[in-house]
């Protein structure tokens, strides 16, 4: 292992974007061990194989690892029972990491504070009744019982770290809100890269409008279909959820004939998307503009919503522009503003190339290096 280092993830139980961060911090830190709660291997990057992982005592629980959703009431002691053994632990935190203790300096790279406990309906899928599913409502009954302990839980921990690093301004400034604590902010790199191979979408001819989102209310999926409607523009819409017969229906009928629902897609599908598209289409309040830097990576421009991590990777004018507010008209004259530059290549790419992955991994070790020798505190492990 990276000598005195230990790493801790969530659960590995989902192909996701903190998952990718979780991995790269592995190979940041070779032969660290990880602690997590759940593995489950065929729900997650098949990168993680190569891990040494050291799930806890839930992960017996076959259906936990499946639907790690339905463990969230026991997630918090499963964290305490498991003891850490490193000088300095590095935690990739969407609520539960954090928590690990027996490290004798604890460093938490914080993507949110817990959406369960400060941000319910976003973490349920922003769904109504009638589009969650029973699990969902069996999930949210459970957070309403327990919040009041696991927000004290939540609280000792953040306390307990001594450093908090985070993805964005947007969740700086919500750690602060939240924890009272100052989190620096490393931002993680775009995870689909262009060297790698393409396979083009069935169907689909190059020149398009893309929205990459998962299908759910709060991702504003409808606006974009119905802005494309507005342009009489080819919209090819990429991701899955249970907001999808909906937003078909709207499709149908204010943009006929103009919208693919390609759902989910690999890897090589996904650059065959973003290469071949005119223009990229972000409306929702994102925590972290991530979609732009991916596009970018390809040449492609943005137009993207001016608010929350947007504002950090979106350079008005550089790499796109951005549009005022999450409605039809909105979005329509952002798109139109976008698609009648001339924009360069070149530009966007090197803007984009400032988030890139080996800036992330050396500020991450220079972190680990000062934690490993800053002196031990009275008492020694924590």
């Amino acid at each position: 292992m990276t000598a005195g280092v230990a790493l801790a993830h969530d659960y590995a139980t989902q192909r996701g974007g903190a998952e990718r961060v979780a991995l790269l911090m592995a190979r940041a830190f070779p032969g660290s061990p990880m602690y997590t709660t759940l593995y489950d291997p065929d729900g997650t990057h098949p990168e993680f194989a190569d891990v040494e992982l050291r799930p806890g005592r839930l992960d017996r629980f076959s259906v936990l690892r499946r639907h790690h959703r339905l463990a969230l009431p026991l997630l918090a002691p499963a964290v305490d029972a498991q003891r850490v053994e490193a000088d300095v632990l590095l935690a990739s935190s969407s609520g539960w990491a954090h928590g690990y203790r027996g490290a004798r300096r604890t460093v938490v790279y914080c993507y949110a504070p817990a959406r369960w406990l400060y941000q319910p309906h976003r973490y349920l899928g922003g769904a109504d009744e009638q589009v969650r599913g029973l699990r969902d409502r069996a999930v949210a009954a459970a957070l309403a019982a327990i919040s009041p302990a696991l927000r004290r839980w939540d609280a000792r921990a953040a306390e307990r770290a001594d450093r908090y690093v985070t993805t964005s301004t947007e969740i700086q400034r919500t750690i602060r809100r939240v924890y009272g604590i100052e989190a620096e902010v490393v931002p993680p790199p775009a995870a689909c890269r262009p060297d790698g191979p393409e396979t083009p979408l069935a169907g689909v001819e190059p020149g398009y409008l893309l929205c990459v989102a998962r299908l759910l209310p709060y991702k504003n999926v409808d606006v974009v279909v119905e802005a494309a409607g507005l342009l009489g523009q080819r919209l090819v819409v990429v991701g899955g959820g249970p907001d999808r017969a909906r937003l078909e229906e709207i499709a149908a009928r204010t943009a006929p004939g103009l919208v693919t629902f390609a759902g989910r897609v690999d890897d090589a599908e996904m650059r065959w998307a973003y290469r071949h598209a005119a223009a990229l289409v972000a409306a929702s309040y994102e925590d972290y503009g991530l979609t732009p830097l991916e596009a970018g990576a390809f040449g492609v421009p943005t137009a993207a919503l001016r608010a929350g991590g947007f504002l950090d990777t979106v350079v008005d004018g550089r790499n796109g522009r951005l549009f005022a507010a999450p409605v039809p008209q909105d979005v329509a004259e952002g798109v139109a503003d976008v698609l009648a530059r001339t924009w360069s290549p070149d530009v966007i790419q090197e803007h984009c190339a400032s988030f890139g992955e080996d800036r992330f991994v050396s500020r991450l070790q220079e972190i680990v290096a000062e934690e490993l020798s800053a002196p031990a505190v009275a008492g020694g492990a924590r």
